[in-house]
């Protein structure tokens, strides 16, 4: 009777490799509050900043982004609207909420932020490098909100483009599971 060592099962590696998560957005479940209808937020995802979102009645704007799975987010890049054209517009403070629906002007001051972003001209550069987020709270994100607290002293504010880069977390998509048998 020869004494064989357990086989260890190997564990796949993990892929670290971060993506654009364009193509894990949920548009239909996307919205905004205080968007302007010529400037809407389902610009901020063509990839032409002239288009841009911009807000409606003051320089306050909530951008609330769903996915369509569970992700890991690790940065995102803010774009300047029409490439810096009227930088009075630009956000300088934006506020985070993770995997909060529903979040409206009434009720988001009196809900902690997960991430407080300063932003400067040169972080939303066309071009420039994405803004890090602290990866350990964005670990299993189904949505994001974006609150324009704040801009450079215009009366709205605008964006000319929102990506975010991070990586699926591995799950079962039950959408694509189909029955056997």
């Amino acid at each position: 009777m020869s004494a064989e060592a357990p086989i260890a099962a190997i564990p796949a590696p993990e892929t670290t490799k971060l993506v654009d998560l364009s193509d894990k957005i949920e548009k239909a479940e996307c919205y905004a509050r205080n968007e302007s209808s010529q400037f809407p937020m389902s610009n901020l995802f063509i990839g032409d900043s002239r288009l841009g979102c911009k807000s409606d009645a003051d320089e306050q704007l909530i951008v609330h982004v769903a996915f369509n799975e569970f992700v890991k987010v690790h940065s995102l890049r803010l774009t300047e609207f029409n490439m810096g054209a009227e930088p009075e517009s630009q956000p300088t403070r934006v506020l985070l909420y993770v995997n909060r629906v529903n979040l409206g002007f009434e009720d988001i001051e009196d809900v902690d932020p997960t991430t407080t972003l300063e932003l400067t001209v040169e972080d939303l550069r066309q071009g420039s490098d994405p803004v890090l987020l602290k990866f350990v709270q964005y670990q299993r994100v189904k949505s994001i909100t974006l609150f324009i607290e704040d801009n450079n002293g215009g009366d709205v504010s605008a964006l000319g483009g929102l990506q975010f880069f991070g990586k699926p977390v591995a799950t079962t998509n039950m959408k694509e599971f189909k029955k056997q048998g």
